[in-house]
């Protein structure tokens, strides 16, 4: 069985998985279905699923729901109070569970608190996404985006440091000294 800590003031419905050493704090609620990978965690008043997937590693900041479509791989981090949508055009008085649009949030990345994911998109690993932004189209692996509409304005490192390229067109991050170079409009480790 897992070892997990769940605050006696959160709640954890039945059909759930959840991996050791994941922390789950205060006012929370993990719903049927969901499934949360080790090492994971919950900051206060924070709800998942039902029928979410959660990697391995995740910080989850207070004030962040987790819908049903939306997928999260290893070592994300989710900033306070970012929000994600689930539907295109909802209204109060139209059902549409049968139009969850997927979202995926790669390996490593970043939410910035208060940023806002419109579903239906990817997020792609080790990419950062700054503090308020609305994010509202596909976002780069390893690109830094900012603003409302979001918009690409530089590359950061799998350390999240803003890459500043050489003459040989190429960047040394100084947390480890990988290096990286744009290839085809995207970031590659050239190590």
């Amino acid at each position: 069985m897992a070892k997990f800590f769940a605050h006696k003031s959160s709640y954890v419905d039945e059909n759930v998985v959840i991996g050791d050493d994941t922390k789950i704090w205060h006012f929370s609620h993990i719903l049927s279905g969901s499934k949360i990978g080790k090492r994971c965690s919950f900051g206060q008043n924070c709800v998942v699923g039902p029928n979410v997937k959660l990697g391995d590693g995740i910080k989850v900041q207070n004030n962040i729901s987790i819908y049903e479509g939306v997928k999260i791989e290893d070592d994300v981090f989710l900033g306070p109070s970012m929000v994600f949508t689930n539907v295109i055009n909802p209204r109060a008085f139209i059902v549409r569970k049968e139009e969850f649009k997927k979202t995926l949030l790669k390996k490593g990345c970043t939410v910035g608190a208060n940023a806002t994911i419109l579903c239906g998109i990817t997020i792609g690993e080790y990419a950062l996404i700054g503090a308020g932004a609305v994010i509202n189209v596909d976002v780069k692996p390893y690109a830094l985006v900012v603003g409302v509409p979001a918009k690409q304005i530089g590359w950061v490192s799998k350390a999240g440091n803003t890459l500043v390229f050489n003459s040989n067109e190429v960047a040394i991050d100084s947390y480890d000294g990988s290096k990286y170079k744009v290839i085809d409009e995207r970031v590659e480790v050239i190590n």
